[in-house]
């Protein structure tokens, strides 16, 4: 039997995200420049019009200082194991 997982929180990412971002008090603009990212793509990113690539969030990690697995593990945010696995 195949067991699937819940989908990935993304609401949960972006948030985290635009979190980061305010923390440091940098707009948009700024972290475009220390990511090497557009700024369209930040916004639709934070508004949840986008997912962005693993390339993107590679590239937004480095530039928050933040490890990309701490990021990602807002994907399973709320999330439960499944039942008999080890934890």
């Amino acid at each position: 039997m195949t067991i699937f997982p819940p989908d990935p929180n993304l609401d949960a990412l972006r948030l985290e995200l635009a979190r980061l971002r305010a923390a440091r008090g940098w707009s948009y603009d700024e972290l475009a420049a220390r990511s090497g990212l557009s700024r369209r793509t930040l916004i639709e990113i934070e508004q949840g019009r986008t997912i962005g690539t693993l390339k993107t969030w590679h590239a937004l990690a480095h530039a928050l200082s933040a490890p990309v697995e701490e990021l990602f593990g807002f994907l399973c945010k709320g999330h439960e194991p499944p039942e008999g696995a080890d934890v």
